[in-house]
């Protein structure tokens, strides 16, 4: 087993690595998504993310997750893979894969401090919230970097790349 395959966890380790972090006073940030091709903005959310505590637990979505999300074409780069490259980030000091519509049975399972998503979502809007502030933790929305989305990557793939972006 390579370092970066030993901070993909289980959800049943990751329960016990959150418990011990948060014994040892450290601030568990949480965080989710698909980061099918990673660029430029995941790079900077995830930095800012971890910013915010002493760890950050990333939730991934799984292949079968990913597509039922953005259509059967998707993902592009599958979950072993990603899930590799993002344990792979000094920053990220977890990855778990979970397979439900969202995240928030793995939120109540890892209990975070802190629960962050991009600016595109509101407090509101972001699964889990109720719960993470319901525990006395905090929920933040950090701002994407403009013009930065995988989506937009692969339409720019599939009508012929220029480098005038990105």
């Amino acid at each position: 087993m390579s370092l970066t395959e030993d901070k993909i966890l289980r959800v049943d380790e990751a329960i016990q690595q959150v418990a011990d972090w948060q014994r040892a006073d450290q601030k568990v940030v949480f965080t989710n998504g698909c980061f099918d091709i990673v660029h430029l903005g995941h790079i900077d959310y995830l930095e800012k993310a971890r910013a915010l505590g002493d760890r950050l637990v990333l939730g991934l979505n799984t292949d079968a997750s990913v597509s039922r999300l953005k259509g059967p074409l998707r993902p592009v780069v599958n979950e072993y893979a990603r899930a590799r490259l993002m344990s792979a980030l000094s920053f990220v000091d977890a990855v778990i894969l979970f397979d439900e519509p969202t995240p928030s049975e793995l939120i109540e399972a890892v209990k975070p401090d802190i629960l962050v998503k991009g600016d595109d979502y509101t407090v509101e809007t972001i699964a889990g919230a109720d719960f993470v502030l319901g525990n006395g933790g905090e929920v933040k929305t950090i701002a994407l970097v403009k013009g930065y989305s995988t989506t937009a990557l692969i339409e720019k793939i599939k009508q012929g790349y220029s480098n005038e972006t990105m």
